[in-house]
């Protein structure tokens, strides 16, 4: 049981009694007063009257008129004073007496009165013993019962007096020991107490504190030194920048690599806060701009005359410290991988596309020639199996053609190389280009696509026309290709606010929701589907969307059909 629980329990109870021992007292010593005011009131005063008439019937004989005056206002008194039994019975005699003695004295009517006032006054001196007993019976109930409560009052405040000093002394004083203890170094000393919550959680935070100084002195300085060093060691010989921050963003650890990339000295900054630093140091300060949301894109930095690319991490640092459950912050590390040579290896990667891409593109372009010469039958005519073969040929260096165009924009893409041409263009004509290229496609497949524009004739968009229909066809060429035989596939031009909205509406198969994230990344494919695809043509229709700063995305579902869309600012 908690301490400040027996206290409010024993306080409360010694309280409740002092209360109640008040409230007897009050209720018993009311009615002691209340037995003392009756005998006062009715038998003390008929004691009174009766005496009195005795004085007045003895002087009857001297002073008549008066006498009788006076024994016939105290009988009248009387009357209204019956308060014991038999009381009203001896009055009435007394008046039948006295009127009787009134009428002609003798000596037997007045011993019948005086025998009447007797009766009367032994009736109330019986009456004012029955009553004492009564109001000493009141006085020892009052008597018992306020010294039961006084005692149990007495032996509660006695077992407080004496139990509650030792309950608090004694986990006072050893714990002044154990702290005595510790500060002689005696660090293995622990504490157990019994009893109330409050000091078991008290040598439970003492214990902690014990035995995270015995860890700390267990563990000698010099090698919590080397441990130290070591680690400086390996951090400044990474190729990675390293900078440590604590949890109010002070610097407290930068590397070598850092301090070349931001032309920084150690002994400048060491101590001070980033933001502190940053106010002279661009590199910093962008580090900063991103710390609580890293970017995405490498950072390009110039260095001996040379482009240099990191990635940019943020790694929060938390730690359980010794005797505690809960993980603490204590700071974060700004972490700059290089990534220059993979990124040299993507350029190299992205010129052996685009010169391969470029090369290929020409001898494909003479055999699709030639196919084509062959299949207008100029230099003689071709049986049915050659026709076949010859359809093949054609199909192969048309995909062929495609891929080498995918690659090129990619390549494009890739190098940043985009040339965009941005002008005043007329979505209706955008659209009629791109249906255009897909006709021949869709015959095959009997698909009719279907325009409708929810605009004026006076709406413009701003884009590059062959950028922006080369994202159309390559939409409308996933729709042939994923919609059924017979099909119908809608084209929707409307303005939205500042934007025009492009988008092409199949009723294929669908794509699961959870592929949406990933449909514009290169190279993926919906899992599951027969593809004869790349992969790269909605990853290129992003980039192209995007240098317009457009938008673009897809609403789809299984067995629902696809929508893709994107959106370029209006004229």
């Amino acid at each position: 049981m908690k301490l400040k629980t027996k206290l409010t329990l024993g306080v409360g109870l010694l309280f409740l009694l002092i209360v109640l021992l008040s409230v007897i007292g009050s209720v018993y010593i009311n009615k002691l007063k209340s037995d003392t005011e009756k005998i006062l009131t009715a038998n003390y005063n008929s004691l009174e009257f009766s005496k009195n008439m005795l004085l007045a019937l003895d002087n009857i004989d001297t002073d008549s008129a008066i006498a009788v005056k006076d024994f016939q206002k105290y009988n009248k008194l009387q009357e209204k004073n019956l308060t014991e039994f038999g009381e009203k019975e001896a009055t009435q005699n007394l008046n039948l007496h006295f009127n009787s003695y009134l009428k002609g004295a003798t000596r037997e009517k007045e011993k019948l009165i005086r025998e009447d006032l007797s009766r009367i006054m032994s009736l109330n001196m019986k009456g004012i013993e029955r009553k004492s007993d009564i109001a000493i019976i009141t006085a020892e109930n009052a008597t018992f019962w306020i010294v039961s409560l006084g005692t149990v009052c007495f032996l509660i405040a006695f077992i407080l007096l004496f139990n509650l000093p030792q309950t608090i002394a004694e986990p006072i004083d050893q714990l002044t020991f154990s702290i005595r203890q510790i500060a002689n170094k005696n660090y293995s000393e622990r504490v157990h107490f019994k009893g109330s919550e409050e000091f078991n959680s008290l040598a439970e935070s003492f214990n902690v504190m014990a035995e995270k100084l015995q860890e700390y002195e267990s563990s000698s300085l010099s090698k919590q030194l080397m441990e130290k060093k070591r680690i400086e060691t390996l951090v400044n010989n990474m190729h990675d920048a390293v900078i440590g921050l604590d949890e109010n963003h002070f610097i407290y650890m930068i590397n070598d690599e850092a301090l070349k990339i931001t032309n920084l000295h150690k002994e400048e900054i060491i101590g001070k806060t980033a933001h502190e630093v940053a106010v002279n140091n661009d590199l910093l300060r962008e580090l900063l701009k991103n710390i609580d949301h890293p970017v995405k894109e490498p950072m390009k930095i110039v260095r001996d005359n040379k482009e240099n690319y990191f990635e940019q991490d943020i790694i929060p640092i938390n730690i359980t410290k010794t005797g505690e459950k809960e993980k603490k912050y204590i700071g974060k590390v700004i972490l700059l991988r290089n990534i220059t040579p993979f990124k040299e290896l993507d350029f190299a990667k992205t010129n052996f596309i685009a010169t391969i891409s470029h090369e290929l593109k020409t001898p494909i372009s003479a055999i699709k020639m030639g196919v084509q010469l062959l299949g207008n039958q100029k230099f003689g005519a071709l049986n049915e199996q050659q026709q076949e073969l010859l359809k093949s040929i054609n199909e192969d260096g048309q995909r062929l053609l495609d891929i080498t165009g995918e690659l090129l924009n990619l390549s494009q893409v890739e190098s940043g190389n985009i040339r965009l041409t941005i002008e005043k263009c007329s979505p209706k004509e955008i659209v009629q280009a791109a249906v255009k290229n897909v006709e021949k496609l869709a015959e095959q497949k009997n698909i009719s696509i279907q325009s409708e524009y929810v605009l004026s004739e006076e709406d413009y968009v701003t884009a590059d026309f062959d950028k922006t229909v080369w994202v159309m066809n390559n939409f409308l060429t996933n729709a042939v290709k994923h919609s059924y035989q017979d099909e119908a596939i809608h084209i929707k031009v409307e303005k939205m606010d500042s934007l025009i909205q492009f988008s092409i509406t199949d009723t294929g198969s669908g794509i699961d929701e959870k592929y949406h994230r990933q449909i514009f990344d290169r190279y993926f494919q919906v899992p599951g589907e027969h593809q004869n695809g790349t992969g790269l043509g909605l990853a290129i229709s992003k980039n192209f969307i995007e240098k317009q700063n457009g938008e673009i995305g897809v609403k789809s579902s299984l067995n629902h059909g696809s929508t893709f869309y994107f959106r370029l600012p209006a004229a």
